[in-house]
């Protein structure tokens, strides 16, 4: 059973993490939702219905689903709902079968993306208010709800942030990036800056490299995305490690190869060779050429008995795969150098610069004191330090710079949501059916905002 937060009475709350690439959904009170599933319906190649797609948590053992060349509808674009219709079926699917919840006696508990037009407001509140008929809604937004989860945690980083009230929430998710001030449990929206990148993006840049490169992918989404959740990381020296990814044979640390699907004997892809993947944990910042010679021959050495271990069950499948060299970390440097890319956009560390620049004076050391990465985003290798290492130089000698990574950069949203749908204020705070009948989408939204 998954432990409870303070206050288990409160579980007809239904709390609903809405995000662009994956939806989190249970019930308040729970530390983990009951489900995790993509926003999006399905159809496979040898199907012409259009499916939801099974959850993250179903049972690893059973038959996955072939999601080869599979076509996606997704209710929400660059994070905001473009098609409510699509929206509505994919929650009557996770409301009636996977959470067994009857709106009508539940209140819910809705995440927002910051800066949601009134059209789109009032498109949600029909959704939530007259299709469902749930009883009561309260929206927040993903900052708020990350800093008050970090503020219930022991460690230093929940007491500083508990003790001084505010934090700067980076949300690294789907759609795009925001760097976020938040002051006592509200985000302070003035000060907020935006990276239009997010996972998606990322994930779309690395179908065209692949693509232009070795194979074309463009329309395997869930396939890359499996690529860049497991061999994608962050450079701590670029012009170091494109050098490094231009050597050939085994002095190159970065290559790995990525074995696709046959539709036969597997239907989903997976790396060919785990270890050789893991190579580049052997490269430290600031490695000279005979340190980075003496840590690829200790690799190898691993590599080598390994292999002698492996070899009986070597299958070759050189016509189904593809290698990766500097893909691997040129695709989460986006985040860092989006103008490398032609966007005309701040990098990640002058993004939280300006965000805590934009604030009171007397919040900048504090906010440069408590940075909390959330989102899926902020799960490659080495992004925190990464981050780090750009930030200090452009902070003022005398602020301290902690940057904490939440627990669960995936979860983390959902579980400061759970934690306030069971405080005991919390229906008070919600908006009722019948004020929303009586006045209105725009003015029951003022609530949330006082």
């Amino acid at each position: 059973m998954s432990s409870s937060f303070s206050y288990p009475d409160f579980s007809n709350v239904v709390v609903l993490d809405n995000g662009g690439g994956l939806i989190k959904a249970g019930l308040g009170g729970e530390r983990n939702p009951s489900t995790v599933l993509p926003n999006c319906l399905l159809r496979p190649i040898s199907s012409k219905k259009w499916i939801t797609p099974p959850p993250a948590t179903t049972n690893p053992n059973s038959d996955p689903l072939d999601l080869t060349s599979a076509a996606v509808r997704r209710p929400l674009d660059r994070g905001y709902l473009i098609n409510p219709d699509l929206q509505r079926d994919i929650w009557a699917h996770l409301f009636t079968t996977l959470l067994r919840v009857t709106p009508s006696h539940s209140s819910l508990l809705l995440t927002e993306p910051l800066f949601t037009l009134p059209s789109i407001q009032r498109a949600t509140d029909e959704i939530v208010f007259e299709d469902f008929n749930f009883k009561s809604l309260y929206v927040a937004d993903s900052p708020s709800l990350a800093h008050l989860y970090e503020a219930s945690r022991s460690g230093p980083t929940g007491r500083l942030v508990s003790r001084a009230q505010c934090s700067l929430v980076v949300d690294c998710g789907f759609s795009f990036t925001h760097a976020a001030p938040v002051f006592q449990n509200f985000t302070l929206n003035y000060a907020v800056k935006r990276i239009d990148l997010g996972g998606k993006a990322l994930t779309n840049y690395l179908k065209e490299l692949v693509s232009y490169r070795a194979v074309n992918v463009m329309d395997e989404t869930f396939l890359i995305d499996d690529v860049k959740e497991n061999l994608c990381f962050v450079s701590l020296d670029v012009p170091r490690d494109l050098h490094i990814a231009r050597k050939t044979g085994r002095d190159n640390l970065y290559r790995c190869t990525y074995v696709l699907p046959d539709g036969v004997t597997h239907t989903k892809g997976f790396v060919k060779d785990p270890e050789q993947a893991k190579r580049y944990l052997s490269v430290t910042h600031g490695d000279t050429p005979s340190q980075l010679e003496a840590n690829k021959k200790e690799m190898d050495q691993i590599e080598v008995t390994e292999r002698s271990e492996n070899r009986k069950r070597e299958v070759d499948f050189s016509k189904n795969e593809f290698d990766l060299t500097n893909e691997r970390f040129l695709v989460p440097e986006m985040l860092f150098r989006p103008a490398d890319l032609g966007m005309n956009q701040a990098g990640l560390a002058e993004c939280i610069v300006r965000a805590i620049n934009a604030c009171h004076p007397h919040l900048h050391p504090v906010l440069y004191e408590s940075i909390i990465l959330t989102g899926g985003c902020t799960l490659f290798p080495r992004f925190a330090e990464r981050l780090e290492r750009e930030l200090r130089p452009l902070v003022a000698d005398d602020y301290q710079v902690n940057i904490t990574t939440q627990e669960d950069p995936i979860l983390g949203v959902w579980r400061g949501g759970s934690l306030l749908a069971s405080s005991p204020d919390f229906e008070a705070m919600c908006v009722t059916k019948a004020e929303y009948e009586e006045l209105g989408s725009a003015r029951c939204r003022r609530r949330f905002f006082h």
